[in-house]
């Protein structure tokens, strides 16, 4: 089974805290995809330390194959013990999924990671091992695509706690809210937001703790070809536009004058829609064999935007997923549908953007994409570009 691993979290600091207790440490090594997510003891500095510490020594070392016994003696080996209280300096818990399907799950105090298949709560074997005197619960499964892994920091179930909610935000109420928010299409990403999101108002904006929701989301490939621009050369048309629709996935068209090329290209017209759905993004357009055609510069300017605000850590914006702008539909290809995206970028100047009032060039362009590339990594995305 050829899967692609999506993972994606969201933190809330504690209220009046710069630095979050919480860290999640994402690895991809050798076809193995591995997330830890670590609460360190308290909050603030000394808690972002631990965690961190944490996080890194048991992500790299369970990466490079180790098991777990050894993560948790170098831990115990590493870090202190609290002097005040004698308890743990932070727990963890950890998913390590393969390409073939096989996963494995570890969990020391945190909230018990929940299973979601065919979007519902689904139940799963532990066994429990003490290693340095500390309870470690293991699960060895085989995932299958659609499957989702929620873990998460003791903050989420203690949300609202004397606040909105007399004992919290229990486990279950979580798992109830997964599963009522689950959609067949929805990304790591988008779930950990809406956890956190929800989270954050039964805190009332002032979060008692750090709160952590880490997801990983078992996916099969999905390809989307974004061509932004003309080839600098117009006897490069029929080559980059014959590779461009030779590509497997979905084809996004962006740009004044490149639909028109497209359109000469397939020998089918270019429709323009004439509803403004919002007033800053161009309307977008249609040609049959295309998914999607928008205007170029200005709309992938705002997808930058959005892009900067879900890939945050600490951002529940995700109104645009129901809006129909074409900078609110490139988001959804690219920040939910795809898996990979391969970036088409002609070097062609367009003749409007030559008047100094527009100062809209090229270069602009190449760096409105390098800064999307670059944030759709960060999302987990792999990312090709291709200048012509």
């Amino acid at each position: 089974m050829d899967i692609f691993m999506e993972s994606g979290f969201t933190s809330l600091n504690k209220h009046d805290e710069e630095l979050c207790g919480d860290r999640v440490e994402t690895i991809y090594y050798d076809d193995t995809l591995t997330v830890v997510l670590a609460d360190g003891l308290g909050s603030g500095v000394k808690a972002n330390i631990l965690s961190t510490l944490t996080s890194k020594i048991i992500g790299t070392m369970m990466a490079s194959g180790m098991p777990i016994a050894d993560c948790v003696e170098t831990i115990t080996q590493t870090l202190p013990v609290c002097q005040e209280r004698q308890v743990a300096y932070s727990t963890f818990s950890i998913l390590q999924a393969h390409r073939d399907g096989d996963l494995y799950m570890v969990n020391y105090d945190n909230p018990a990671i929940t299973y979601l298949h065919d979007g519902k709560v689904s139940g799963y074997d532990v066994h429990e091992t003490i290693i340095h005197d500390k309870c470690i619960k293991e699960t060895r499964m085989q995932c299958e695509i659609g499957d989702m892994f929620i873990l998460m920091s003791d903050g989420a179930p203690h949300a609202g706690v004397g606040m909105t909610m007399n004992y919290g935000w229990q486990l279950e109420n979580i798992q109830e809210f997964a599963e009522e928010k689950y959609t067949p299409d929805m990304s790591a990403k988008m779930m950990s937001t809406l956890i956190c999101e929800a989270c954050n108002d039964l805190y009332m904006g002032q979060p008692g703790d750090d709160t952590t929701v880490a997801v990983l989301k078992i996916r099969e490939r999905q390809p989307v070809n974004l061509l932004i621009g003309p080839p600098a050369d117009p006897a490069d048309d029929e080559r980059v536009l014959g590779k461009f629709f030779s590509m497997d996935g979905k084809r996004i068209v962006c740009g004044g004058t490149t639909p028109q090329v497209v359109s000469r290209y397939l020998g089918k017209p270019v429709k323009t829609n004439i509803d403004y759905i919002d007033p800053d993004i161009p309307p977008t357009g249609e040609i049959e064999g295309v998914d999607l055609v928008t205007e170029g510069v200005l709309t992938i300017g705002r997808v930058l935007e959005i892009a900067k605000q879900f890939a945050s850590t600490s951002d529940f914006y995700t109104s645009w997923k129901n809006k129909k702008d074409g900078a609110s539909l490139i988001s959804k290809y690219l920040f939910e549908d795809a898996t990979e995206i391969h970036f088409f970028v002609g070097r062609a100047r367009n003749p409007a953007h030559q008047n100094p009032a527009l100062p809209l060039d090229l270069s602009l362009k190449l760096k409105l994409i390098e800064e999307l590339a670059a944030m759709l990594r960060q999302m987990g995305k792999i990312v090709t570009i291709e200048f012509f």
